[in-house]
């Protein structure tokens, strides 16, 4: 559990890290240095935010009745399913205009002022801040309400996602991001994988759908989740004990799906061809 919240938080974190240094960089290197003061508010805006709906979403449920509690975390499982898909397949495809889309979309907002500045700061980080409460919540809930391994796995991989991003801003360190974000792409696809199965492995426990005993494997003697290779499977990957069959089923069509697509080549623009084009002649 700690690895799949530390690998989440690293994800988010050095997203959501990398748009505030560009917009930072971008600020400095124009010259307006002054409108710094409007960046980091909206920031921690978005931060505290985030932390306070992933504090309400993980301590109020606790008031609620077994079946809603379930239907609940199940629910966000599957929404964070959604969003985890979502990110990888936009990092994916952003990764190589996010930079200029956000020197613009920066450039727009100083013509209009402070207050646009800060909105756009709050904006940028806070998409990242609620899938993170969204991914957290999830976690908890996969982690059976024990919210001390996955809030030490997301600081460990928020933390270790704002010292690399500061390195990068510095140029201490260099590496290939779009291999970076790939790699850690496809380990995603397996944590939603299991994230997905464990949803809807809650939702059949609050009755909402059938088959919560029609299992399609039992490991319990072979592979016990008590044992630590089997605690070190949950932990990545969600791995369940006793899994029914429309969680192996999901699990199978999710990866079979999304894995490929993702790992499938992205194609060119038309702007991107026209101007690899003359570069091509040139040879």
């Amino acid at each position: 559990m700690v690895f799949s919240s530390a690998l989440i938080g690293l994800r988010e974190g050095l997203e959501a890290a990398l748009v505030v240094s560009i917009l930072v960089a971008f600020l400095v290197k124009t010259d307006r240095r002054q409108a710094l003061r409007f960046v980091w508010p909206g920031v921690g805006a978005a931060v505290l935010l985030s932390v306070g709906v992933g504090a309400i979403l993980t301590y109020s449920t606790a008031q609620l009745s077994f079946e809603h509690q379930e239907l609940l975390g199940g629910s966000l499982s599957i929404v964070a399913v959604v969003f985890v898909t979502a990110m990888i397949f936009w990092m994916r495809k952003a990764s190589r205009h996010i930079a200029a889309e956000l020197r613009g979309k920066m450039e727009d907002a100083l013509k209009v002022g402070p207050a646009a500045v800060l909105l756009l700061s709050f904006l940028a980080v806070g998409r990242e801040g609620l899938e993170t409460a969204v991914f957290f919540y999830s976690a908890v809930q996969t982690a059976q309400s024990d919210t001390l391994q996955p809030l030490v796995g997301f600081v460990i991989g928020i933390a270790a996602a704002i010292v690399l991003a500061y390195l990068l801003y510095r140029g201490a360190v260099r590496f290939n991001l779009a291999k970076f974000f790939t790699i850690t792409g496809v380990l995603l696809v397996f944590v939603a994988a299991g994230v997905l199965g464990y949803g809807l492995h809650d939702l059949q426990e609050a009755g909402f759908i059938p088959g919560l005993t029609t299992l399609a494997f039992d490991a319990s003697s072979t592979l016990p989740e008590t044992s630590w290779y089997g605690a070190l499977l949950k932990g990545i990957f969600n791995y369940s004990q006793q899994t029914t069959v429309l969680q192996a089923i999901a699990w199978v069509v999710y990866v079979a799906i999304v894995l490929p697509l993702f790992l499938k080549p992205a194609r060119k623009t038309k702007t991107e061809a026209a101007s690899a084009a003359p570069a091509a002649a040139k040879e």
